[in-house]
């Protein structure tokens, strides 16, 4: 392989990380948009529909707690060779 077909091959590379890294961003940068747009509307809720949302977000959150604790209860168990 001659240098010049390295040199050939190192720009393809690069060229082909730099489309692809372009595809991240952008992908990035639309959910930033979609998450910003999603910030500005809760914004603009009514009160009560905010302390709805906010007590549907709490309940969420706890039975995600409680999920994780009892994962984390049963890994116990199976390290102590309780079955």
């Amino acid at each position: 392989m001659g240098l010049i077909q390295f040199f050939k091959d190192v720009f393809k590379d690069m060229k082909e990380s730099t489309k692809a890294q372009h595809e991240v961003d952008k992908a990035n940068f639309e959910a930033t948009k979609a998450e910003s747009k999603a910030q500005w509307e809760e914004a603009k809720m009514s009160p009560k529909a905010r302390q709805e949302k906010m007590q549907r977000d709490r309940e969420k959150q706890i039975a995600q707690a409680d999920e994780r604790k009892a994962a984390a209860e049963e890994r116990i168990k199976k390290t102590k060779g309780e079955n």
